[in-house]
């Protein structure tokens, strides 16, 4: 499974600028990919280490904003259309026949 994680924080002061900072620095830290602009992912194994990453991220959010997490199977994944642009070299690298692996 994997856990998707949308956000949108402001960055007109400083103090928001750093909880910015914070907030990206700490799900990079944790095992999170950005696929892109404020959307994160990270594979997941199992619902238990799903509850585990999402209290982690409860600890972790910054104090204004929206920020949304949502759970998906590796088919719906890889079951993602890219519309415009390319897939990124960290989706080449751990794809679907990469966590079959595990």
């Amino acid at each position: 499974m994997r856990l998707l994680i949308f956000f949108d924080l402001p960055t007109t002061t400083r103090d928001e600028k750093r909880a910015y900072v914070l907030f990206r620095r700490f799900l990079l830290q944790d095992g999170y990919d950005m696929l892109q602009w404020s959307v994160y992912s990270r594979i997941v194994n199992g619902e238990d280490a799903i509850k585990k990453h999402q209290q982690r991220l409860i600890a972790n959010l910054p104090k204004k904003g929206a920020i949304r997490c949502m759970k998906v199977s590796e088919k719906q994944y890889a079951g993602m259309q890219i519309l415009i642009g390319k897939v990124s070299n960290q989706e080449k690298k751990v794809g679907l026949q990469q966590l079959l692996l595990f």
